[in-house]
């Protein structure tokens, strides 16, 4: 019986052909900047090629997760002011089972306990047209977008007077909530918390 990999194996794998798509060694040659050979001429086409070098081998370890049921869950730990949190969370170029998006549900109460703990007294703001804006909002109007979220994320940029929190509340698939691929039916919401007087910079 031959090895299945696991999500780590995946994750190395993955890192690896992005790698060596970056650095040119994989080329999809049949693909054309534009598909138009007048704006070819000003496009540089080894950009797409790499792109979609890569786009294509991460499609094939996606199906090898569905066919071998190979979670797309990590599982970071943060620690701050005090506080320790184990959480799961969809590695950002893997895809999430159904089962994974049933325990990013099941979770979703611990890592809302945990962001209410260290974000008192902080500055939040709502991400607004793919994080080129910000708005200040208040715990209450959070809350509102907690009550409709399905799943949620954490990540911690920067320390002590520059610490920022990012919660991205989600609905539908979370690998397609990235960039708003799959909007309107997955996407997410991003709530940043900052020390009183600093601006979000994530």
């Amino acid at each position: 019986m031959s090895r299945i990999y696991t999500t780590e194996d995946l994750i190395k794998i993955l890192a690896d052909e992005r790698r060596a798509c970056i650095n040119g060694q994989r080329l999809n040659l049949a693909v054309s900047p534009s598909g138009s050979p007048f704006l070819d001429k000003f496009l540089q086409p080894d950009g797409i090629q790499k792109f979609t070098a890569y786009q294509d081998f991460r499609a094939a370890v996606h199906q090898y997760q569905r066919e071998h049921s190979v979670s797309g869950i990590i599982w970071p730990i943060l620690t701050m002011k005090g506080h320790r949190l184990r959480f799961p969370k969809l590695d950002d170029q893997l895809i999430a089972l159904p089962r994974d998006l049933n325990l990013l549900k099941i979770a979703k109460r611990h890592l809302f306990d945990f962001w209410h703990e260290v974000t008192d007294q902080m500055d939040l703001y709502l991400s607004l047209d793919a994080s080129k804006s910000y708005r200040l909002v208040t715990p209450e109007d959070v809350e509102r977008i907690m009550q409709r979220t399905e799943w949620a994320s954490l990540t911690q940029l920067g320390k002590l007077d520059n610490l920022e929190i990012i919660l991205q509340l989600g609905w539908g698939k979370p690998e397609e909530a990235i960039y708003r691929r799959g909007f309107p039916e997955s996407g997410s919401e991003y709530v940043h918390a900052v020390n009183p007087g600093n601006y979000p910079c994530g």
